[in-house]
């Protein structure tokens, strides 16, 4: 299994998850310049016309970053396009993620042939998330690149799927690039992702406790108070079953265990209305987040990630020159 040259350099096998309403330029620079890639939901920049603000300022941050660290240059940035027919901006958005020459578009909810093509033809590299092997058949099947396995336990949308099993799965038949998502929130957690067959981590709830990060105090608090057990997956919220702080859906009255499900629109979410909305009342949490015990800069987390993938790298190393017996 070989990476394609703009994700094989990176100081840590990691993609930053795109966090709606969580990741915007700070955080996406932020990871780059940390070494690995940075990633934000195109629904993040509201209006619409933002997107290309926000896009020509992380491009001209990372630019900066490179002539002054020639020896370390920043890591590549991605954008996420929801995919879904209820989205009303994604024709608008990937013109001027095109126009911006995007390095790498992680598409969700769906798969089109045709955005798949104009991607590959301006030279963007496009990762699908997919949490059964089904969708990740019709995933390639339809030109996407690669593919973000999405496994159980994961922040947001997330998949029933061990991440071995979805792994096992999916290598059978594809040797391109494959990530991982789901409750990976350590460096061990990172080698073990590769260990089973992932070429990267995708890493997200991790992130929201970074001064970088767009989340209220609260919700960075929780995350730090929180562990696996105050995670609760439920489509009551998106139409689409996804991962939530327990505390976040009782702060508003609601009954985690009994909310009934609504239906998917991704429109709706761009506006302000009645009622809690997800991720801006009730927040996203995967369930790695017991491992985060402060609020850190990205840097310090990178750090904190690379320190434990190295450790367990020379474990695993000192462990098999010695033998279990």
């Amino acid at each position: 299994m070989s990476l394609p040259p703009l994700l094989a350099g990176l100081r840590l096998p990691v993609v930053g998850a795109p966090m709606f309403l969580v990741s915007g330029p700070e955080l996406v620079i932020a990871q780059c310049t940390a070494g690995i890639v940075g990633a934000f939901p195109a629904l993040n920049a509201r209006p619409q016309a933002a997107l290309a603000e926000w896009l020509e300022r992380i491009t001209a941050a990372l630019a900066a970053w490179d002539s002054a660290h020639p020896q370390r240059p920043a890591a590549p940035f991605a954008v996420n396009l929801i995919v879904h027919a209820t989205n009303p901006r994604l024709d608008e958005d990937l013109e001027t993620c095109l126009a911006w020459r995007v390095p790498i578009l992680v598409t969700s909810l769906g798969a089109r042939p045709a955005l798949n093509d104009r991607a590959r033809a301006a030279g963007a590299l496009v990762l699908h998330d997919v949490i059964d092997d089904g969708f990740a058949r019709k995933a390639i099947d339809k030109g996407a690149h690669g593919l973000i396995a999405v496994a159980t336990g994961a922040g947001g949308h997330a998949g029933t799927l061990s991440p071995f099993a979805l792994l096992q799965d999916v290598r059978r038949w594809f040797d391109g690039p494959l990530l991982l998502a789901g409750a990976i929130a350590s460096g061990d957690a990172v080698l073990a992702a590769e260990a089973a067959g992932a070429d990267l981590a995708y890493v997200g709830s991790a992130f929201i406790a970074t001064e970088e990060a767009r989340a209220a105090p609260a919700y960075r608090q929780m995350i730090v108070d929180g562990a696996a057990a105050d995670v609760v997956y439920t489509a009551a919220f998106s139409g689409v079953a996804a991962n939530y702080l327990r505390a976040s859906v009782r702060a508003h009255g609601l009954d985690p265990d009994t909310r009934p499900t609504r239906s998917m629109d991704f429109g709706a979410g761009l506006t302000e209305g009645d009622g809690a909305k997800p991720w801006r009342d009730v927040w996203s949490a995967g369930q790695g987040i017991g491992v985060v015990d402060r609020v850190v800069t990205t840097a310090t987390l990178v750090d904190r990630l690379r320190r434990e993938y190295v450790a367990a790298r020379r474990r695993l190393a000192l462990s098999g020159e010695g033998g279990h017996g």
